[in-house]
């Protein structure tokens, strides 16, 4: 592997530690079974390089000032402020819902959002999540590419970042997971654990915001 594709891994990696990242996992990823859980978190990391490979591409060709690029971190904070505010309104509206049953002497829990009596669902896109949020990560990614000394961006870059992204959020979606099937097993858990998400979430998006 080359110098400049190590350099993009660990930064994936690097990048993939901040807050609003490891929040934003939480939010959609909560209260989902194994496979919705690791298929968000592959969504989300996608997404999220994809945007900022797009962006990376187009500040090849076009000098955009920094107080634009500025905004990209106002719409990235203001979505992990959303998600936050409406996981509150879920848990506070009792929009959240919780039946368990056997099944080949197994418990299995289904937790659902929306009416009580339909399995609506309330989530929002990992993908489309990652794409925003990848907007507010351009400035960051930028100054990586600096260090390669002007090369031009290229699909392996963007895989390598992916890469080292997928590394940390799955590794932090197996906490989640563990969540999922070992205390989300009560309506009061539920409540408690997704009030407790939409919280950090909105505290990390405010702080963002006036950052």
């Amino acid at each position: 592997m080359e110098l400049g594709l190590i350099v993009i891994f660990w930064y994936g990696i690097l990048h993939a530690f901040g807050p609003d990242h490891l929040t934003a996992i939480a939010d959609f990823s909560i209260g989902k079974e194994a496979k919705k859980t690791l298929l968000s978190v592959g969504a989300f990391a996608i997404g999220h390089g994809i945007m900022l490979f797009i962006f990376a591409k187009i500040l090849q060709h076009t000098a955009i000032p920094e107080e634009v690029l500025g905004y990209g971190d106002i719409i990235a904070s203001s979505v992990i402020f959303s998600i936050g505010v409406y996981l509150l309104y879920l848990v506070y509206a009792n929009k959240i819902h919780l039946s368990s049953h056997t099944h080949d002497h197994k418990k299995h829990v289904h937790i659902w959002f929306g009416n009580e009596h339909k399995h609506e669902s309330s989530t929002p896109s990992a993908f489309g999540v990652g794409i925003l949020m990848g907007i507010g990560g351009v400035r960051g990614m930028l100054v990586t590419l600096g260090v390669l000394q002007g090369q031009a961006v290229d699909a392996s870059m963007i895989f390598a970042f992916i890469l080292g992204v997928m590394v940390v959020f799955f590794a932090f979606g197996l906490v989640i997971l563990w969540i999922n099937k070992d205390i989300l097993t009560t309506i009061k858990n539920v409540r408690r654990v997704f009030a407790a998400v939409g919280t950090v979430s909105v505290l990390v998006g405010g702080n963002m915001l006036l950052a």
